[in-house]
């Protein structure tokens, strides 16, 4: 997908060397892709989700082979490495190094061909492992490696990892599911590495070429180094460890050098093009779910579970269980297991016959019981009972991240463990104790049905002596695992965490082996040096040492984490979520650009840099930075759905207050930011005020000067609105019975002017269900100054509304409104704004939604709706606002939807609407917003008959909506509105 937008921004600073420059100006001459040398560029791509950080010279987005070709050819000359990248998501430091890196995911990610018949699929390296399962499922076919990561891990990525699991166990590996693959070899010539027979091999023997010599010269080095390869490598199948003698050296299957790099980690050729095989996708899956009062009698429990054939066996421990409690994201879990178990076992079967699966899951609940394995098994067998349980399970790695603290952090080192599974829960035992010989815990879990287990223990890499003990563990654990006849790593690869030790695991004869492999393939040693063989030290290159002290900083938004602002930011581990592009709202601007800076992970890691400056209040107003961060919409997405909790928000708005202090504020901002005074004076002048929007001479002077897009239709004032329509009927509620005593409306800035028969519907429901209305509109939540970066007039607001509510409303009695952002506004970002406000944890502690007291008043019989109103038989597509999924969720809305009488409810996984309040409205963010509307949104919308019902909660919403598809959305409350019974 070409971005839409974001490669029209300024060109990057050039390099400060005169050797960069000349390099950059080289590539730029010679690709069609682009390049970036400045430092926020190669700062982001210096990480990935390891413990480990190398800045690389420069970052290259090929579109094509000849891309590649080119910076290999251009990188040789000037003696610099080039480092092949996907999603960057590595957890052994594979994707960090000096040199060039290639990002693949930007632009080399289609599908080049799908072969249902053949079962295979030619992709280019930078498709996600979703992306190809869904273009495969229509075919009844899958990509048969399943990685938690699925959403963002690349297949090129794969391929380098020889990624697997939890389906290995029926499965197997990457490297078995690649049949051919086109490469650049280190010289930056081509080749097309697939099986040959012998013949073939003599032929491309005699080439003279870098492929020649590879296929003259391989066969030999195996003959000369048979006894090492038969006896270095380890016993046990699932390993992702050095390279792949032993399958090179098999007489009964072709000589294949396209299987013989998977793992390589992009050491020995980068692969442009991969020809893998699909394999018939299971058409259903049921889950045993056992509860287990400690880890070690959940693993003893997996022996059982294999007897019944599963598809594969998942543990999850308490850690892990207790922080998913805690994620709007991820709570959804607890409320279906049973008492508080210290551990999960996920075990699953898959297959086309539901009864046979039925059975197995029968047989094994009955065994576990027969021999006392646990004390509860959960069987889930739809799809809706599975949803939470796997939604945890592929996000253990990230919420076990979140539990760090500061630079403590879970940290995988000796994460990639195997062994037999008969010796897992022995070998758990022994690991966990030398754990706590050295003070050391960790979050438990991993796939028990092939013997690998995810450990990461909890280390401060800012302590030197804490590095001292994680070197003295990750020894120990490495004899440990040997002497169980497992491996090192299973599925994550060696890197720069346990490259080190390959010498000593596989003996010096096959080491030196493996070290004349990568002088044939690599003679130079460009290829990702310092991976699986020649590495430095696993101590070397970590990525917390290298930050220095975080300078003094004075913020006008409270961050509650150690290392404030900088902290914040640097809870982000690279783990990727927020480049995920098919479900979820997280992120949208990346969804749209495919352009890392676009991120979560990408703004936070450039805060990151910037808060690490001398001086990092004049860092803050970087013009760089201020474009790394300016296409993020704000839409508070990653705070609930990043498992670590970024909340690129709230640092978007304070970074965007220091901007202002060093370049003063826009006309447009300031603008913006007062828009609660606007729609009053528009409301106020209606319809004189909606002229604007009609004379397009106006609207293209709007645009000019203003940066106004005129490609979009202005809001609507109406003169009769809220506040008038109110004070009209005295000013409060209509007389009658108010048992359930008095409820504050919040008369927002967008559906007190604009829609005001929004705030209408509100009310009068209101008070059907019992309540006495009081209508506040003296005031403003500050949501508009506060995404506009002016943070100190956000402020002045908060402090006023809070106080007048604290001040003029009956303790304890709930505030409610329509407009999520607003609403929210009061729950969160008043906290950040005032802490320890009494005000504020008042007002914020009886925040409710409308929704909450609507159902409420349903079931308790107060409000009475009409089973033949003219909704009765429609089909209700609801889309949920932003805020809202952050702060609280949707569920009551939906509660809502459900109770109307004869209608189907929907609720859309579509993301972000795009539209963000102003963003969408900015002439430069246009493209971006629409593109993200048409992500998702636009094209589920515009599906719909014409007699679907569109809901949306946020103002915003049901703008984008409109101008996308011409289909008009109701808010919630008018539906109820509309079905009361009367």
């Amino acid at each position: 997908m070409t971005p839409p937008h974001g490669e029209t921004r300024t060109a990057p600073p050039a390099p400060a060397s005169s050797e960069d420059r000349d390099l950059q100006q080289r590539l730029i001459r010679d690709l069609d892709g682009e390049v970036a040398f400045d430092d926020y560029t190669r700062h982001l791509f210096s990480r990935d989700a390891s413990m480990y950080s190398i800045m690389p010279r420069g970052v290259v987005f090929p579109r094509h082979t000849a891309d590649v070709q080119a910076t290999v050819v251009a990188a040789g000359e000037y003696g610099i490495p080039v480092l092949a990248r996907g999603a960057g998501t590595s957890l052994a430091g594979q994707t960090v190094g000096p040199g060039l890196v290639l990002d693949f995911s930007r632009h080399m990610n289609r599908i080049l061909g799908l072969d249902p018949e053949a079962g295979t699929a030619l992709v280019e390296p930078g498709v996600v492992q979703d992306q190809l399962n869904r273009a495969a499922a229509e075919h009844g076919l899958m990509f048969g490696p399943d990685t938690s990561t699925s959403n963002r891990a690349t297949i090129g990525g794969m391929i380098g990892n020889n990624s697997a699991g939890s389906g290995s166990l029926r499965y197997g590996m990457t490297i078995d599911h690649v049949r051919a693959l086109d490469v650049v070899l280190s010289d930056g010539t081509t080749a097309r590495l697939e099986p040959v027979d012998e013949t073939e091999r003599k032929r491309r023997a005699d080439l003279p070429t870098l492929e020649g010599r590879l296929y003259r010269e391989l066969p030999p080095l195996i003959r000369a180094n048979a006894d090492a390869i038969n006896e270095g490598f380890p016993d046990f199948w699932r390993r992702a460890c050095g390279y792949r003698l032993d399958r090179l050296a098999r007489e009964d299957v072709p000589f294949d050098l396209a299987k013989f790099v998977v793992g390589s980690e992009g050491t020995l050729a980068i692969a442009t093009q991969c020809l893998v095989d699909l394999v018939p996708k299971p058409r259903r899956t049921v889950i045993a779910v056992g509860h287990f009062t400690s880890v070690v009698s959940a693993i003893e429990a997996t022996e059982s579970a294999l007897v019944c054939h599963p598809s594969a066996v998942e543990l999850m421990d308490k850690t892990i269980l207790d922080l998913s409690r805690q994620k709007i994201e991820y709570a959804s879990l607890g409320a279906i297991l049973q008492g508080d178990p210290e551990a999960l076992l996920f075990v699953s079967f898959t297959g086309d016959d539901e009864t046979e699966l039925i059975d197995q899951l029968r047989q094994l609940t009955t065994a576990w019981k027969h021999q006392g394995h646990g004390y509860h098994t959960l069987q889930a067998v739809t799809p809706q009972q599975q949803s939470a349980l796997m939604k945890v399970r592929k996000s253990s790695l990230g919420l076990l991240m979140a539990a760090g603290e500061g630079t403590r952090r879970p940290l995988a080192f000796v994460e990639d463990t195997a062994v037999d599974p008969l010796h897992l829960a022995e070998y758990t035992r022994r690991f966990k104790g030398i754990l706590d010989e050295h003070g050391l815990s960790a979050g438990f879990y991993g796939h028990c049905s092939v013997g690998c287990l995810h450990i990461r223990p909890f280390v401060d890499l800012a302590d030197p002596n804490q590095i001292t003990v994680m070197r003295v563990v990750a020894e120990r654990i490495k004899d440990l695992v040997t002497e169980y006849g497992g491996v090192n790593s299973s599925e994550h690869g060696d890197g720069l965490a346990r490259s080190e030790f390959n010498r000593e695991i596989f003996g010096d004869d096959l080491y030196e082996a493996m070290r004349a492999v990568k002088g044939l393939f690599d003679p130079h040693d460009r290829l990702n040096p310092g991976k699986i063989v020649d590495a430095p030290a696993m101590t070397e290159n970590l990525r917390d040492p290298a930050l220095p002290p975080a300078a003094e900083l004075r913020t006008r938004l409270t961050f509650d984490v150690v290392g404030g602002m900088r902290g914040a930011a640097d809870r982000c581990m690279n783990i990727g979520l927020c480049r995920k592009a098919d479900t979820g709202a997280m992120c949208p601007s990346y969804m749209a650009t495919r352009n890392e800076q676009d991120s979560t992970r990408g703004r936070a890691n450039a805060l990151v840099k910037a808060l690490s400056e001398p001086d990092p209040r004049k860092a803050l107003g970087d013009e760089r930075l201020h474009e790394v961060l300016d296409l993020c919409l704000m839409c508070k997405a990653c705070k609930s759905e990043c498992p670590l909790g970024v909340d690129m928000a709230t640092l978007k708005a304070e970074a965007l207050s220091h901007h202002h202090d060093e370049h003063g504020v826009p006309l447009r901002s300031r603008i913006f930011g007062s828009i609660r005074f606007l729609n009053r004076l528009g409301s106020a002048t209606a319809p004189l005020s909606n002229l604007p929007s009609r004379i397009g001479f106006l609207r293209r002077l709007m645009e000019r000067f203003l940066g106004i897009t005129a490609a979009r239709p202005l809001p609507r004032f109406e003169r009769l609105n809220l506040v008038r329509w109110f004070g009209r009927r005295g000013g409060k509620s209509r007389p009658g019975a108010a048992p359930q005593g008095t409820v504050t409306y919040l008369a927002d800035s967008f559906t007190t002017y604009t829609e005001p028969t929004i705030g209408r519907a509100a009310v009068e429901m209101l008070e059907q269900a019992g309540w006495e209305v009081r209508l506040e509109s003296r005031g403003c939540c500050g949501r508009s100054s506060l995404s506009k970066g002016l943070v100190d007039d956000a402020n002045e607001k908060a402090f006023k509304l809070a106080h007048l509510l604290s001040e003029t409303t009956p303790a304890d009695s709930p505030i409610v409104g329509c407009e999520p952002s607003c609403l929210m506004t009061l729950r969160d970002e008043h906290r950040a704004m005032l802490p320890g406000d009494k005000a504020v944890e008042d007002i914020s502690g009886r925040v409710r939604q409308v929704e909450e007291l609507l159902v409420e008043a349903i079931d308790a019989g107060r409000i009475r709706l009409d089973p033949t109103s003219w909704l009765a038989g429609r089909r209700l597509l609801y889309h949920g606002h932003c805020h809202q999924k952050a702060e609280v969720g949707t569920a009551a809305t939906m509660e809502l939807l459900k109770r109307i009488p004869g209608v189907e409810v929907e609720e859309l996984d579509a993301g972000c609407c795009g539209m963000a309040g102003s963003f969408g409205f900015e002439a430069e963010h246009y493209d971006v917003s629409m593109t993200v509307g048409d992500d998702r949104l636009f094209p589920a919308v515009k599906a719909e008959p014409e007699d679907t019902v569109i809901v949306a909660t946020g103002v915003s919403c049901r703008q984008q909506i409109f101008h996308g598809t011409q289909r008009d959305a109701w808010h919630p409350v008018q539906l109820i509105r509309e079905a009361l019974l009367d």
